[in-house]
């Protein structure tokens, strides 16, 4: 009897804990799908090919977000140009080279306690070091290098984990072999963790288009078109910006859904993109 009642009560108890996981499951998702589709409802409509393709003017009365959406772009590629490098570096170095497990668990804490601090005190701290030490001035360069050390944390954990995922024997291999150290980073444990490199461009990429304190004090609220070279050395307004300014400071709201919209967009097309090129890096490297 004992044994058939914990056996009914365990049963009812795993039936409750399964209907609270799909519980909490269907919300998630019914909160995320009500968010997207409601932006989407609302921001696609206002889209329109002179939205996208020409720039504010005051005098003329016109609404245009190209500037915002180039420097986007450019803020986005040039971030990315100086993080991965930095971020897949290191994190090679720490679970590849590294001999001092102290150091590694110092630079692992480090790491953590960089990606809980608030975007606003980097916009801070970059305005102070970049704008005015380095005197680079508000531009898209000092915004660009005030990401890169935000997004520099999630780079490296998310590379340092996908390389713990390599096994060991794999490298043992290579050295059976005869390879040297470089030689197994480079052809055996890098193609093995190339899942986790695209995973931690698409979580940065998303911070970089989400951000908007920290490149307010960075980047500033210029709408001016210009070429990469010379706009990296220019202050610009990204999308972000460019929705606060529209929604809270001229109360064009529908403006502000439709780059909400586009910002949407925008990062469902660099998460396919950076998909894509993970397949066909890992593809060649096998081959």
């Amino acid at each position: 009897m004992k044994g058939s009642a914990f056996s009914s009560s365990r049963k009812i108890w795993i039936s409750c804990m399964k209907a609270l996981m799909y519980l909490c499951s269907g919300l998630t998702g019914a909160l995320v799908l009500f968010l997207m589709g409601y932006v989407l409802i609302k921001g696609i409509p206002n889209i329109s090919w002179e939205l996208l393709s020409t720039s504010p003017s005051y005098l003329s009365d016109r609404i245009g977000i190209l500037p915002d959406l180039m420097n986007t772009l450019y803020i986005v590629l040039a971030t990315i140009v100086i993080v991965l490098p930095l971020g897949v570096g290191a994190a090679i170095y720490l679970t590849e080279y590294a001999k001092n497990k102290k150091l590694v668990a110092v630079m692992e804490y480090a790491a953590e306690t960089l990606s809980g601090i608030p975007s606003i005190i980097y916009g801070l701290v970059g305005m102070l070091v970049f704008c005015e030490v380095l005197g680079m001035g508000t531009s898209l360069l000092a915004g660009a290098l005030t990401l890169a050390i935000m997004n520099l944390p999630t780079i490296l954990r998310t590379t340092q984990e996908s390389l713990k995922t390599v096994p060991q024997s794999y490298r043992e291999g290579a050295f059976g072999l005869g390879a040297g150290k470089w030689r197994v980073v480079r052809t055996v444990v890098l193609p093995g963790c190339i899942d986790g490199i695209v995973t931690g461009c698409i979580l940065s990429a998303g911070r970089i288009l989400g951000e908007s304190a920290a490149l307010l004090f960075t980047a500033g609220f210029a709408h001016t078109l210009n070429k990469f070279i010379v706009g990296l050395a220019s202050p610009g307004a990204t999308l972000t910006v460019a929705l606060y300014a529209y929604a809270k400071e001229e109360g064009e709201f529908d403006v502000a859904f439709a780059i909400a919209a586009i910002l949407m967009i925008l990062t469902l097309l660099i998460n396919l993109a950076a998909g894509i090129v993970g397949k066909q890096i890992q593809k060649r490297s096998q081959a």
